[in-house]
C-alpha cells in the first residue's frame, strides 16, 4: 500500500510540474516573462511633441506614467495608428531588450538585432522569431486630436 501510494503520489507530482512548466512557457503574443503593466495613455496631437502623429508614417517614443515598463512606439499608419511595447516579444527582459526605431522604417531589437516593419510590425524576413511587438487597442477623436492607448 505505501509503494503504491508513493509511486502515485511521486506520478502525481510529475504530471503537475509538467504542465506547470508547460503553462509558464510560452504565451501566443509574447514570452511568458514579457512584463504585464497597465498601459493607459492620453496624446494631444495638438501639442508639439505629439506633431510627427500627424503625418502618414510619422511616429513617437511615448515614455509618460502608465506608459508599460519600457514605453510605447507610437505610429501614425494612414487614418489609424500602431501602439507597439517597448519591450521585445520574443525574448525576456534585460537592459538590451529596449526595442528602437531605425531609419523610420524597422524597430529593432539591440539584443540580437531581430528587425520588423514599423508600418505593420511584421517580422522581416529571416527574423528570429515570428512573434510581432505587442500592440495596444486605441481610441482617437479626429474632432479634438486626441489618441487614448490602453491595455
Amino acid at each position: 500500500m505505501k509503494k503504491t501510494f508513493s509511486i502515485i503520489s511521486i506520478f502525481t507530482l510529475l504530471i503537475f510540474s509538467i504542465l506547470s512548466i508547460n503553462s509558464c512557457g510560452s504565451r501566443e503574443d509574447t514570452v511568458s516573462c514579457f512584463p504585464n503593466n497597465p498601459i493607459n495613455v492620453s496624446l494631444n496631437l495638438n501639442l508639439p511633441a505629439y506633431n510627427n502623429l500627424n503625418y502618414e508614417n510619422g511616429w513617437i517614443y511615448v515614455n509618460e506614467q502608465q506608459s508599460g515598463t519600457r514605453g510605447l512606439i507610437v505610429v501614425r499608419v494612414g487614418n489609424s495608428f500602431k501602439a507597439y511595447d517597448r519591450n521585445a516579444p520574443h525574448i525576456c527582459p534585460d537592459n538590451n531588450t529596449t526595442l528602437e526605431v531605425k531609419d523610420n522604417i524597422a524597430i529593432v531589437c539591440p539584443k540580437d538585432n531581430t528587425r520588423w516593419i514599423l508600418r505593420t510590425g511584421q517580422p522581416e524576413s529571416g527574423s528570429k522569431t515570428s512573434l510581432p511587438p505587442k500592440t495596444y487597442p486605441f481610441n482617437y477623436d479626429t474632432a479634438t486630436k486626441v489618441l487614448n492607448i490602453y491595455y
